[in-house]
């Protein structure tokens, strides 16, 4: 059974901003925005290898993502997780797909040295407003 609720699931079908919080290598908060994806279990938001957060997630797996609601900004939720997995997204797919999602169009800024992830993560804890 999910412990996001379904009208947090509505957040996540929109062109919503979400905020990943990681752990950096001294115990620091580190928090970015990324392009989210709900398939009904996991989130997931795509990044390079070489970005601080998935070397803090190598790390410590315990993570915390926030949106709020484009149309309603006092709508937001925030997920507290893990990461399950990290899968490779060498073919560029979910890239793109989010780039549909958020842009209307196949992702713009890619640069033939980056390794595309998709990162899983399982939500454990979930607040809104």
């Amino acid at each position: 059974m999910t412990t996001v609720p379904e009208e947090v699931q509505n957040i996540l079908t929109k062109r919503a901003f979400a905020h990943v919080a990681t752990i950096g290598p001294q115990g620091e908060p580190h928090s970015s925005p990324v392009w989210i994806d709900w398939d009904g279990e996991f989130l997931r938001f795509s990044q390079t290898r070489t970005r601080q957060k998935i070397r803090n997630l190598d790390r410590d797996n315990r993570l915390a993502i926030s949106a709020v609601d484009p149309d309603n900004p006092y709508h937001y939720f925030e997920v507290r997780g893990v990461v399950d997995r990290v899968e490779d997204d060498a073919d560029l797919g979910f890239i793109n797909a989010m780039s549909h999602k958020y842009l209307d169009r196949d992702y713009p800024w890619h640069q033939p040295s980056d390794e595309r992830v998709v990162v899983y993560v399982r939500p454990l804890r979930t607040t809104k407003m």
